[in-house]
């Protein structure tokens, strides 16, 4: 029985084997973005590639202004139609959010002043295995095919009374003095991305008719994880993908695109394009505000296209739970029409089987689910 256990349990995905005569696969976008071929661990499957022609998805607009100011209807109203989104496919734009567009504006230039730096200076960030924080070309290193054209550079937050800093610390300890002020622009970033959160949350909580508070209190102390992405040109556009088809593990991802596009949503069986809105944050559900909602909310496939023309680069913010927080629905949404999907989790496990036991693509949350009773079913041997 034991060993039938360990059979249904993932193995640990596949990482690339180097022989000792070959030299790693190096993503230099300086470089590859003028080749007209690309290799081979970029290329997609066939049924996998990027479509042509993709329509645009009308996203619903949420605008935030009076819920903010405190207007009883108006957040009623923006309730209404997050929960309408988040039923269907997950995905909704917020407007009037409050978030300082000098502020945005900052996070987008010191983004492209990251990515535009020497491959070797980028490195002094390099993510190292088994970490989840750091620079990252590509997934070189970790995977040997279907490889994302892209550069990424992550990093911790947390909203806890004693972690004031955490993220100018990490640029200077990091990167050295000279990135200071990398640290003040992204750690004012994020403290607005915790605050933008909590909102969406008590949105999120009034769509569900359970008390208004109680996923802002879930995440008040969060634990999360913020994320450049620089999409570089490809002369092979129609080959790869920037990001390819997953639902996001975490909670909640806030977007801010550039004006290039290139993020889409499967929806109705068909990718659907979302259209850059640079006044509009980009907000999405993730696999583990799912298993909150006991599936009434739904976390939705979408990947990012590139381009042979010109970079596109967003900023991505991960809301995600206090390690220690166990992720448990409300009792008001399960009954015994409505009975338990997914069992009790930590985001940690979570995270460790989307690092170290699966790549993340739209069964995440259904795979960890079965890895979570297997493994309970084995420790009770």
């Amino acid at each position: 029985m034991a060993a039938d256990c360990i059979k249904t349990i993932p193995s640990p995905m596949p990482h690339h084997d180097q022989k000792d005569d070959q030299k790693p696969l190096i993503f230099d976008a300086s470089v590859l973005s003028y080749q007209s071929n690309i290799p081979d661990q970029f290329i997609w499957p066939e049924n996998e590639k990027p479509c042509v022609n993709v329509p645009d998805l009308p996203v619903p607009l949420v605008d935030l202004g009076g819920f903010l100011s405190g207007d009883p209807v108006a957040a009623m109203e923006a309730s209404r139609i997050v929960g309408e989104a988040c039923q269907k496919h997950g995905f909704f734009l917020v407007i009037s959010h409050g978030v300082d567009a000098e502020l945005i504006a900052d996070a987008h230039r010191y983004m492209d002043k990251f990515f535009e730096l020497p491959l070797g200076e980028k490195q002094k960030a390099q993510r190292k295995l088994g970490q989840h924080w750091g620079y990252s070309s590509s997934f070189t290193g970790r995977f040997s095919s279907k490889l994302p054209w892209k550069e990424t550079l992550s990093f911790r937050y947390s909203a806890e009374k004693n972690s004031v800093g955490i993220v100018q610390d990490y640029f200077i300890n990091t990167m050295g003095d000279k990135f200071k002020q990398y640290g003040r622009v992204y750690q004012d970033y994020c403290d607005a991305m915790s605050k933008l959160s909590l909102g969406i949350m008590e949105l999120l909580a009034m769509s569900l008719g359970v008390g208004r508070t109680h996923f802002r209190e879930v995440f008040e102390e969060n634990d999360s994880i913020m994320r450049l992405n620089y999409y570089p040109p490809c002369q092979k556009p129609e080959w790869t993908l920037g990001t390819g088809p997953h639902c996001d593990p975490t909670s909640l991802t806030i977007l801010h695109q550039d004006q290039v596009g290139g993020l889409q949503v499967f929806v109705d069986n068909e990718w659907r394009s979302i259209a850059p809105n640079f006044q509009a944050f980009v907000v999405n559900i993730g696999d583990t505000f799912m298993a909150l909602s006991n599936g009434r909310h739904k976390s939705c496939l979408h990947r990012a296209v590139v381009n042979s023309q010109i970079p596109r680069k967003s900023l991505a913010f991960f809301l995600c739970p206090k390690e220690d927080k166990v992720v448990t629905p409300p009792t008001e949404l399960v009954d015994t029409l409505n009975p338990r999907i997914y069992p009790d989790f930590t985001w940690p496990m979570l995270l460790e089987f989307t690092q170290k036991h699966y790549r993340a693509d739209m069964n995440t949350l259904q795979a960890f689910t079965n890895w979570v009773q297997q493994r309970k079913l084995c420790a009770d041997i």
